[in-house]
């Protein structure tokens, strides 16, 4: 048994979702979990229509209504009118639309999970009765009756336990009856109300399903050949990795690489799970192979984050930042959920560097106003440098004000702004 994983760029259109169906005719004898995301950008569409919901613009109908033409333009392509196709995918709008007719009485994160969901159930929806109609027998699994998470909404902490025996009672039995299409990102609480995993956590969702069902592998679909040595749209003349360990695939991910999501691979290690990175568009060919084998050498690999903030945080009466203060940064920044991706403590000052969320750093900085001193830097880049090399990180420096930089067994942190370089004017 494999488990497959195809993000929303492999089905945003009916033209993807017939080249998911070709790749999937060269799997037609094997048993497979298939788990896919919400089609193009519908995260993001989706997410548009809850903010609209809940800060009541009167805007959400209609960016509700885009939401629904663009699954329509896409089984247009699919399907023929008036096929029983349509029928579940207008159930699962239904839902969606008796919430937007009332006023919003929950809180924001469990609007944003009940809402943002169905992405995926209509995705899969999609994929799968056209994988019926393609000859390739496809049973439809609704994820929230095998993942069970508790009621953190948006970053849902899953019940191991209980999601290995549901996998094991509702998934094992319908392998036998063909492919199993399935939702990525989305859990289910003992109450019944659905929960997400975090933002791009279709990659984890595959790892659960894999490591409770035991599975032979797991493959991610991208649109690039493999795991890059950096961003081609960022970096000429990267170069493709052949294999990776599990341990480098972590740093990387946790730098902020965003081919794999970071939560991916510990499951997959537990039970030493091969995971190849492979190309929907170039389905021929290896891909990365991440594994348990150990490598040792690895060329300089890059990993750029751009929208990043840093605060500077430094105590009002000039005391030592110690582990007192620093017991209190790290509680408000659990509270509002900020990850830290860099940080750097002197004896009076410490200075993190988040993602910006604008929202959850305002509110963090309000509350750290009360005890501390705050300087805030945006529009930011973090540049991670893994195995690097001087002449790399000189290049990058190039035309940067470097504002926090950090060394660690041969890796290279720098959090930089752009700068334009200064120019003379011409003498009159």
């Amino acid at each position: 048994m494999k488990v497959f994983k195809f993000g929303g760029a492999s089905v945003k259109d009916a033209a993807a979702v017939k080249n998911v169906a070709n790749i999937l005719q060269d799997y037609k004898t094997e048993q497979l979990v298939i788990v896919v995301s919400a089609m193009g950008k519908m995260t993001n569409a989706l997410e548009k229509v809850v903010d609209a919901y809940y800060n009541k613009t009167g805007e959400a109908q209609a960016l509700f209504e885009e939401v629904k033409q663009f699954h329509y333009g896409i089984m247009q392509g699919l399907f023929e009118p008036g096929d029983e196709a349509f029928d579940a995918v207008n159930d699962t709008f239904v839902e969606v639309e008796w919430v937007l007719e009332d006023e919003p009485a929950e809180s924001y994160n469990y609007i944003y999970d009940q809402i943002v969901s169905i992405g995926e159930f209509i995705s899969t929806r999609i994929l799968a009765d056209y994988l019926n109609r393609a000859g390739l027998p496809a049973n439809w699994l609704d994820a929230r009756d095998v993942i069970l998470t508790n009621n953190s909404y948006r970053e849902a902490l899953v019940d191991w336990q209980m999601t290995e025996k549901n996998a094991l009672k509702f998934v094992s039995p319908m392998l036998k009856k063909g492919f199993v299409v399935t939702q990525g990102f989305i859990g289910g609480t003992s109450e019944n109300f659905t929960t997400t995993l975090g933002r791009e956590g279709s990659d984890f969702t595959a790892a659960i399903f894999s490591y409770c069902l035991n599975a032979e592998s797991m493959s991610v679909w991208k649109d690039v050949p493999g795991i890059l040595t950096a961003n081609p749209k960022l970096f000429k003349n990267v170069t493709k990795l052949d294999r990776l360990s599990y341990r480098e695939a972590i740093e990387m991910t946790y730098y902020g690489a965003k081919v794999i999501h970071p939560k991916t691979i510990k499951p997959l290690q537990n039970k030493n799970i091969p995971l190849y990175v492979k190309s929907f568009v170039e389905p021929a060919g290896a891909g990365t192979l991440i594994s348990g084998e150990t490598d040792t050498h690895y060329p300089p690999i890059i990993v750029v984050e751009s929208n990043q903030t840093l605060l500077h945080i430094s105590t009002r009466n000039f005391s030592f930042v110690a582990e007192e203060n620093l017991s209190r940064i790290f509680a408000l920044l659990a509270k509002h959920h900020l990850k830290v991706n860099m940080m750097l403590n002197t004896a009076i000052s410490f200075s993190v560097c988040l993602t910006d969320r604008p929202k959850r750093i305002e509110a963090l900085v309000a509350d750290l106003q009360e005890d501390f001193k705050i300087t805030k830097d945006s529009e930011l880049e973090l540049i991670t440098i893994r195995h690097y090399r001087p002449e790399i990180l000189d290049k990058l420096k190039v035309g940067k004000l470097v504002l926090l930089e950090e060394y660690l067994r041969g890796t290279v942190q720098i959090v930089v702004k752009n700068v334009p370089e200064i120019e003379r004017i011409a003498s009159q």
